[in-house]
């Protein structure tokens, strides 16, 4: 039978990763008859202007907004909600556990963070998300043991489900005279693009020596409140090193197809991340799917998806591991075949339809588990 689905979260036109999972994820669970809507979490009123497929906008400026939110759900099968800390009203996002909690009808909640070392606040917060929400679900095994190990969680709801991808076989592959490095991604401090230049710096012997492609738009809650100041700070260490007309800096948040012929044209994806706590990275996910090298540093989920796999890992803030790994897949002869084949057992699970069925297939479980005393109560 087919199932309804609402989603709650943020949306395009909102410009972050969280909203291009959403409109993935939604896209690919409705298609083939089933329907859908979407829940908009917005930080602030829209121009007024409709948004294809959103039912209902919860925006922060309204207080006790979770009521109309979850009613505006309650039309649907089942909900599924993305969690992020600082997505929803409230302190650290505090009010989409009443909006859990007043359901009635099962709700998939996504976990897109699971912190080492949260607040008591944010440690007590995700328990109660867990506790009300109908399943949970990570997108790599890395952060479902840390859920376990750190939280006090029912694992019998926890699924690990991977970050789904676009197929980027269609776009034949767009090779470079001189070889071509790309991180993409909304951008702020802890990045690490930092280092990936003094990398870029250490690889000039190369001939033809490498260009490096910085692609995305600045993330709006940085530009919010420290302007352009970290992509400025890029470029004078750029012009530091020597390699500012190596560096393409691409300020643009791209369409699917776009960013596709993006990724295909690179030789190595580099993704030098600071933080040792993402257990959650689409950009590496679409990095993988595209067939494209990675050099990662050893953030959970490149860890997880990368060892013994299509990658090489190195360690923080080290720029002279970071050139040694591109110096090796650029150079080493078959290292970026031999990458790419591995590939190709990973492909068929992280691609967006099979990823959308394990939730449709979760969604069937959780209505065949209500009881039917449960049911005949709902209004």
């Amino acid at each position: 039978m087919a199932r309804t689905y609402g989603f709650l979260s943020t949306h395009p036109p909102t410009q972050c990763g969280l909203a291009t999972f959403n409109s993935a994820l939604s896209a690919h669970l409705t298609e083939g008859g089933m329907y859908g809507g979407i829940v908009r979490v917005i930080a602030q009123d829209d121009d007024g202007r409709p948004v294809p497929g959103v039912v209902h906008t919860w925006g922060h400026d309204r207080p006790g907004g979770w009521e109309a939110a979850a009613s505006a759900l309650d039309r649907f099968d089942v909900a599924v909600v993305q969690h992020e800390y600082g997505i929803y009203p409230g302190q650290d996002g505090r009010d989409v556990l009443p909006l859990l909690r007043c359901l009635t009808v099962p709700s998939i909640v996504v976990l897109h963070t699971v912190l080492t070392r949260p607040s008591p606040r944010q440690r007590r917060l995700l328990e109660q998300i867990v506790a009300a929400a109908g399943a949970v679900v990570t997108m790599t095994g890395t952060a479902r043991d840390r859920l376990l190990a750190g939280y006090h969680v029912d694992a019998g709801k926890v699924s690990v489900i991977p970050h789904g991808a676009a197929d980027h076989s269609h776009v034949s592959a767009q090779r470079r005279i001189r070889p071509h490095l790309l991180t993409w991604g909304l951008l702020g401090p802890g990045k690490g693009i930092e280092w990936a230049l003094h990398a870029l710096a250490l690889l000039g012997d190369l001939t033809p020596s490498p260009t490096y492609t910085v692609a995305g738009k600045t993330h709006p809650k940085v530009l919010e409140h420290q302007g352009e100041a970290y992509r400025d700070r890029l470029r004078r260490i750029g012009a530091r090193l020597g390699v500012s007309t190596a560096v393409r800096y691409d300020p643009v948040y791209r369409d699917n197809a776009s960013l596709s012929r993006l990724i295909r044209s690179a030789d190595v994806v580099v993704l030098p991340y600071d933080s040792p706590e993402q257990v959650t990275s689409g950009v590496l996910i679409e990095a993988v799917a595209a067939g494209i090298p990675v050099v990662a540093t050893s953030f959970p989920h490149a860890v997880e998806l990368l060892t013994g796999g299509p990658g090489l890992l190195v360690p923080h803030e080290d720029p002279v591991a970071l050139a040694t790994a591109v110096r090796r897949v650029l150079t080493e002869p078959g290292l970026a075949d031999d990458l790419v084949n591995r590939t190709r057992a990973l492909l068929p699970a992280l691609l967006w339809p099979a990823v959308a069925a394990r939730y449709d297939d979760l969604a069937r479980h959780l209505l065949a588990d209500r009881s039917p005393a449960v049911v005949a109560a709902l209004p």
